[in-house]
C-alpha cells in the first residue's frame, strides 16, 4: 500500500505542463459570417505574433482569445511564449498568415487553475 501511495503522490507531483483553451470570434463591429477559414498554406510556428498592426492590406478572420493555465501547483507559471503557441494554433486553425495587435494579461490564480495567464490578438490573412 505505502508503494501504490508514493507512486501516486510522484504522478501527482511530476506536474503535467500547461493547457489552453480558447475562442474565436468575429472582428468587433461585424458579424458571424465575417470569419472566413482559408486553407492553411504554411506550418503553425511560422505564423508571426506581433503586438503591432501589419502594414500590408488584410483580411480580418477572427478576433481570437486563448488562456493558458498550468495544470498543478508544481508546474512552471504559462509564459508568453505559450500563449503565443496557443494563437498560432488558433490562427493555423482558421488559415492565418499572422496574429496581429497580441495582447498578454498576468499571470493569476483562479478557482480553476493553480496559474493562468490570457492572451488576445487578430487574425489575418494578406490581401494580394
Amino acid at each position: 500500500m505505502k508503494k501504490l501511495s508514493a507512486v501516486a503522490l510522484a504522478f501527482l507531483l511530476s506536474g503535467c505542463g500547461t493547457y489552453y483553451t480558447s475562442d474565436v470570434a468575429p472582428v468587433t463591429g461585424g458579424t458571424s459570417s465575417e470569419v472566413v477559414k482559408k486553407t492553411p498554406h504554411r506550418s503553425v510556428r511560422d505564423i508571426p505574433v506581433t503586438e503591432e498592426d501589419s502594414q500590408r492590406s488584410y483580411l480580418a478572420l477572427g478576433d481570437i482569445s486563448v488562456t493558458v493555465r498550468k495544470v498543478s501547483l508544481f508546474d512552471k507559471d504559462p509564459t508568453k511564449q505559450k500563449v503565443n503557441e496557443a494563437l498560432q494554433e488558433e490562427a493555423y486553425q482558421l488559415g492565418a498568415d499572422e496574429v496581429i495587435l497580441a495582447r498578454y494579461g498576468t499571470v493569476g490564480l483562479s478557482a480553476w487553475s493553480y496559474g493562468a495567464l490570457e492572451g488576445k490578438g487578430r487574425a489575418i490573412a494578406y490581401q494580394e
